[in-house]
């Protein structure tokens, strides 16, 4: 008590100037619009800007969730799809038909997380964060909005390896987009953003430029998934040519991704197979 006593006498002056400021200050800003428009412009933009900050990072946060949330939606989105194109060939069947029929949904789509991805090495291979329990199985297509990213190469309950496109192993069906030639699309192992596609025709109408997308003649992938895009065209003196192909992906940085699963795949493989 006696410290705070001490206190006021030693700068009972100052103490007497602020107060005296304070009190012009009021007067200032309580009669005059122009200065307290100011005033509370001033410190408007002060807690807008700590507001706005303090939203970004909520958002940052936040995109964890959010994209676990979108992949499971799209991935609801791709299934409907897939049974409205069944329905759309039955238009002609009689409503109380269509009610009794078992649509054949030629795929499934799964949402997956990639916990572990290689990309730096010869023989790379990705972790996937569900598995059998959620239907996965080997030989099931890999990829995500941007464009493919492998096959799924074996699965325990919980977790699934996929073998990468960036893989010396890996051989996918693909095609140049809007024609019917095609090749294979393979890896050599040198730069993860390019790999190579083989056995497309001399005569293809090919350019730097073009959209390389998945062929569909597999019962892996899909047909027309995105696969890159022509960014060298090697001509020997062979039949075909050697194409580097641009990936979409950024396979260095992947999250989310979806699997497919091919309704059609035994049926095919086993008539394959039968040839």
């Amino acid at each position: 008590m006696q410290q705070l006593i001490y206190f006021f006498r030693k700068f009972k002056y100052f103490l007497f100037f602020l107060l005296l400021e304070f009190v012009a200050l009021s007067l200032i800003f309580n009669n005059l619009n122009y200065q307290r428009s100011k005033f509370v412009n001033s410190a408007n933009t002060i807690t807008g800007g700590f507001y706005s900050q303090f939203s970004n990072i909520s958002e940052y946060l936040n995109l964890k969730s959010e994209n676990k949330r979108l992949a499971e939606e799209n991935t609801k989105l791709r299934n409907l799809l897939s049974q409205k194109k069944i329905l759309d060939s039955l238009n002609q069947i009689d409503h109380t038909v269509i009610d009794t029929i078992k649509f054949n949904q030629k795929y499934k789509y799964t949402s997956a997380k990639i916990i572990n991805n290689n990309y730096t090495n010869q023989f790379n291979f990705l972790t996937l964060n569900k598995g059998e329990k959620e239907g996965l199985a080997k030989e099931m297509a890999v990829f995500n909005s941007k464009g493919i990213v492998g096959i799924l190469e074996n699965t325990s309950n919980d977790y699934s390896r996929v073998q990468s496109v960036l893989n010396r192993d890996s051989r996918i069906n693909a095609r140049l987009k809007n024609t019917n030639y095609f090749g294979t699309l393979t890896w050599d192992g040198k730069d993860y953003k390019t790999v190579q596609l083989y056995d497309i025709p001399r005569q293809a109408p090919l350019k730097v430029g073009d959209t390389i997308v998945t062929d569909g003649k597999s019962a892996i992938f899909p047909e027309g998934i995105l696969i890159g895009k022509i960014n060298k065209i090697n001509k020997g003196n062979t039949a075909d040519n050697k194409i580097d192909v641009l990936l979409f992906n950024d396979m260095s940085n992947l999250g989310y991704v979806y699997v497919v699963k091919n309704f059609s795949k035994t049926e095919i493989k086993k008539l394959e197979q039968n040839e």
